[in-house]
């Protein structure tokens, strides 16, 4: 007799196993026509169709683009339609692995001839012709042996098989959109929708080339994208998005503003030019100050630090693989790929009391992870960046309070980016299979830091196993202005690092005994490489004055008014303002839209009349003429706008 409990507390008996379409039904025939799934005790996603035998929780999932528990079911649906089409299309084709991603979908193949582009037409109508025929979506569940035998042929299923089977699953499962027996069917875990009919709104996106299991030895497989919404609507704003996307990448938008560069030879690491650095620079400075003001003492530590520091440290086991090795004097030392071993080794300079805590260490840390050439990705992903990294050694008492305190800082911050409370979300990661530390101190550390950021009056998910080994963590993730999320902050609680089996890192409590203190590791932007990225896509490269990298560009119609307008430029750099002087003999016209191009955020345009009046006549990137101003007061202005961190327009009215 199982009794779930709905989301507003309901609790619903039924005398023996029920679906989770009889569930809908109960609830009221309304819901049970826009079911599409459900998702038991918060974690398992279920076929409307799949019995419910036992006592839990339940949430209906409807067909909503808002809602990441519909688009998984809606885009691993379309998936194996994507699989069905591309079979039908090209007679031969071998299935291997189509699982929904971020976005969208894609489908691993063995195809008898290559897919190209000119072949997504075809591959769509076909994927129409499935969705129009609204076939429903029936799960088998046959034993270990059957199952087996019944992929006995087919050799990238028989490995997913045996894989799973491996994992401790006793059954496998199949789908098929259709009649078990008549219609097409593929090995499959689930969940899937009721039926194709739920699919009108898919699109196959890309293709490209990939690995069996990521394994370069291993077969060479086709990989087609493709991507789904509950609807058309949301299909056409995400391909929009797209656009947007391209339109502000940051890599073409770097290049136009000369902002930094890559070399093919040199892959992962950046060549900032001088307009990039004076935005990188102007990050750092900013944050620098936002730390002290929150009561964080600076500090430097090396790069390349011995093995033996991150043996201790637990990093040489788990994170080898990304760390980037050298050797001297026949010892091994590894580049700092995080700076948390050289704060403790700091704080544990010198007897530390109950009174010293909490101790906040920020540093611009310098790392370099290992990252595997084929992720890399301009700026957002590289092997060498810096962290505005910080950690928190404080007693297990301190903790919500420091917490709470992070929280506060990092929503002043990103608001001063643009991104408000309404672009942000909040994940609490928790314990990962690879760990280290015991479940009572993970049952404790994942409270405290859940009790901690509703405290600071945040609202947060769980995100099941994605901590880091030695602890969980809060993620940030901020939403940019064409609707797409940014993991940027984070915090992380860690008790076992600064533990006896670590670092030992202890304090002497109020009662004289020596403790261990836990450790917060923290970032608000994180990389700064990415975070500079984002923003460039986020504003389109029209950043904000008091970050852009050239703020005023002098404009000077003719010779004639070129020593004023060197005056003008000189009392600006003088007060601290990025300005240049066009000295270029071409047409004001020209200089204009030269200054446009290059996202200069304001042009002082001087002319004789404004010689005479000691004056600029004001324009903004976008075009508006701003009136004339004496230069005093346009000085004051420009100044004004940098210390209150204005934002451009379109950043404040929700765009």
């Amino acid at each position: 007799m199982p009794r779930i409990t709905l989301p507003d507390g309901k609790v619903l008996e039924f005398p023996q196993a029920v679906t989770g379409k009889q569930v809908a039904e109960t609830i009221g025939p309304g819901l049970a026509k826009k079911a599409i799934g459900v998702k038991l005790d918060g974690t398992e996603i279920r076929d409307l169709a799949r019995p419910i035998d036992r006592d839990c929780t339940i949430k209906i999932i409807t067909a909503k683009d808002d809602d990441p528990d519909a688009l998984y079911l809606l885009r691993h649906s379309a998936a194996h339609v994507l699989a069905e089409a591309v079979c039908a299309v090209f007679p031969g084709t071998q299935l291997a692995y189509g699982p929904p991603v971020d976005d969208g979908f894609f489908y691993d193949l063995k195809t008898p001839r290559p897919v190209t582009e000119g072949d997504f037409a075809t591959i769509e109508a076909k994927m129409q012709e499935i969705v129009g025929q609204n076939r429903p979506f029936t799960r088998c569940e046959l034993s270990a042996a059957d199952g087996l035998a019944r992929t006995a042929n087919d050799k990238y299923k028989n490995d997913n098989a045996q894989r799973a089977l491996a994992k401790g699953d006793d059954k496998l499962s199949f789908y098929v959109s259709g009649e078990p027996g008549r219609d097409w069917e593929d090995l499959c875990a689930g969940p899937h929708v009721p039926s194709t009919g739920w699919l009108k709104a898919s699109k196959v996106m890309s293709v490209a080339g990939a690995y069996w299991h990521g394994d370069q030895t291993s077969d060479q497989l086709t990989r087609i994208y493709g991507t789904c919404f509950a609807d058309e609507k949301g299909l056409k704003q995400h391909l929009h998005r797209l656009e947007e996307a391209k339109r502000r990448n940051h890599r073409k938008l770097g290049k136009e503003m000369s902002l930094f560069h890559i070399e093919e030879d040199n892959p992962g690491q950046v060549f900032w030019h001088p307009n990039g650095w004076s935005i990188y620079v102007t990050l750092m400075e900013y944050m620098r100050q936002k730390q002290r003001k929150y009561g964080y003492v600076e500090v430097h530590t090396p790069s390349v630090m011995a093995r033996s520091l991150w043996e201790r440290s637990g990093h040489w086991e788990k994170y080898r693989e990304n760390m980037f090795t050298t050797e001297s004097e026949k010892r091994d030392f590894a580049i700092k790929p995080m700076n948390c071993p050289g704060h403790l080794l700091i704080f544990k300079q010198g007897l530390k009391s109950y009174r010293d805590l909490p101790l906040r260490i920020a540093e611009f840390g310098s790392c370099c992870r290992n990252e595997a050439s084929g992720a890399l990705h301009g700026i957002m992903r590289v092997r060498g960046f810096v962290q505005d990294d910080g950690h928190i050694l404080c007693t297990d008492e301190q903790v919500g309070q420091e917490v709470a305190t992070f929280c506060r800082m990092l929503t002043e911050v990103y608001a001063d980016f643009g991104f408000g409370i309404d672009r942000i979300t909040v994940k609490l990661a928790t314990r990962p299979a690879q760990r280290i530390g015991d479940d009572a101190t993970w049952d404790h550390t994942e409270k405290t830091l859940g009790d901690a950021v509703t405290a600071a009056g945040l609202k947060f998910v769980v995100s099941p196993g994605e901590g880091a080994f030695y602890g969980p963590k809060l993620e940030f993730t901020l939403v940019d202005a064409i609707g797409r999320g940014w993991q940027c902050g984070t915090i992380q609680l860690d008790p076992n690092l600064p533990g006896k089996d670590r670092f030992d890192a202890t304090y002497v409590a109020e009662d004289g005994s020596r403790k261990n203190c836990v450790m917060l590791h923290r970032a608000t932007l994180g990389s700064l490489e990415r975070f500079l990225g984002i923003l460039i896509e986020h504003f389109e490269g029209k950043f904000p004055l008091w970050l852009a990298p050239e703020q005023v560009r002098v404009i000077p119609i003719s010779d004639a008014q070129l020593p004023f307008a060197k005056g003008v430029q000189q009392r600006l750099v003088d007060a601290g303002m990025r300005a240049t002087i066009d000295e270029q003999p071409n047409s004001l016209g020209a200089k204009v839209r030269d200054a446009r191009l290059a996202r200069v955020n304001y042009f002082a345009v001087v002319g004789q009349k404004e010689v005479d009046e000691g004056a600029v006549a004001l324009q903004n990137q976008a075009g508006d003429k701003l009136g004339t101003l004496a230069v005093d007061a346009f000085v004051a202005r420009m100044l004004e706008e940098v210390a209150q961190k204005r934002l451009p327009a379109a950043m404040t009215t929700g765009a």
